[in-house]
């Protein structure tokens, strides 16, 4: 199943009460809360490795941060809520529902030399398209076969429109409004959270 597989109309990006959407390569608007939507450089892979290499130590996110538990059959994973300043959150929609989601929100499993930050940094680059900096630990959840140590961030350059293959549309949606496209039960703390802090 393909779905979604069309963008919303150029006027819902201007309009912080409605959920926006992109396909790969679909039509956006040039700018969104003043800055530029456009592909983050990667004319050589140093450009990518650079961006998710300077992402902060936990000490700079705050002290308030916890470690990540061990759990017994659950490898560390990491992932991002980046919020707009309009009070919007991205969400990605994964290539045929992969692991029964309609929509969820970047993530991925850590791999070697790689911080929990850089994970989330180097996910959400390449599922959303989106350059990012860490504003600090958002939950961990438990899911199926990992323990995922989500950030909240905000977008500092790229373009959705430049998802990876792991996505076939990426959302913009108001926090209020998660419920109409979030359907899986692991993304329930997350909503949660942004609740609580909104």
């Amino acid at each position: 199943m393909r779905s979604p597989s069309t963008p919303t109309p150029l006027s819902c990006w201007a309009d912080a009460n409605a959920i926006a959407r992109v396909v790969p390569d679909g039509p956006l608007p040039t700018h969104l809360s003043g800055l530029a939507l456009a592909p983050w450089p990667d004319d050589t892979p140093g450009d990518v490795t650079r961006l998710w290499q300077s992402a902060v130590t936990p000490l700079a996110l705050g002290r308030d941060t916890p470690a990540l538990p061990s759990l017994p059959g659950k490898v560390p994973a990491a992932g991002a809520v980046v919020l707009e300043p309009d009070g919007r959150v991205w969400v990605i929609h994964p290539s045929n529902g992969f692991g029964g989601y309609r929509a969820t929100f970047p993530k991925g499993r850590q791999e070697p030399g790689l911080s929990l930050e850089q994970t989330a940094i180097k996910e959400t680059l390449e599922e959303a398209g989106l350059a990012i900096e860490l504003i600090r630990w958002l939950v961990d959840v438990p899911r199926s076969a990992s323990l995922t140590r989500y950030f909240l961030a905000r977008r500092i350059g790229g373009s959705p429109a430049a998802m990876g293959w792991e996505s076939q549309a990426v959302s913009l949606v108001p926090i209020k409004r998660l419920g109409e496209v979030l359907h899986h039960a692991n993304d329930q703390p997350l909503q949660e959270a942004l609740h609580h802090d909104a």
